[in-house]
């Protein structure tokens, strides 16, 4: 895959990262569920559908990519916040975590095309 639609790929990725965040957080909110698993189901569901439609390996790899990527995203994503690195700007972190999260998932994103690639 040349590199401008893997970029463009990417852009839609991060633009759906900051569109269906907080509608998880809605969603979290109406059904009165863990915070954290609301939100790495909601991503797991998203990374699945971008592995299925870009990566297309075998669906058992797709899936489980799709969900260690969204866990790990997250994880990192809120461990960067602790570190309040834009408190001026954010004060509860909340846009840091988001943007923190599409950013380490496209990242892992380009990691496991790149180990694809290299191994074909």
């Amino acid at each position: 895959m040349k590199t401008h639609i893997r970029i463009l790929i990417y852009s839609l990725l991060f633009l759906l990262y900051l569109i269906l965040t907080p509608f998880l957080l809605s969603l979290q909110s109406r059904l009165k569920t863990d915070l954290f698993i609301t939100l790495a189901f909601g991503f797991a569901v998203l990374n699945t559908i971008y592995a299925f439609l870009v990566l297309k390996w075998r669906p058992l790899l797709n899936v489980l990519y799709a969900i260690a990527i969204a866990c790990l995203a997250l994880f990192l994503a809120l461990k960067i916040s602790d570190l309040h690195l834009f408190s001026k700007y954010d004060p509860y972190d909340i846009k840091t975590v988001i943007l923190s999260n599409a950013v380490f998932a496209i990242v892992f994103w380009e990691v496991v095309y790149q180990v694809k690639i290299r191994k074909e």
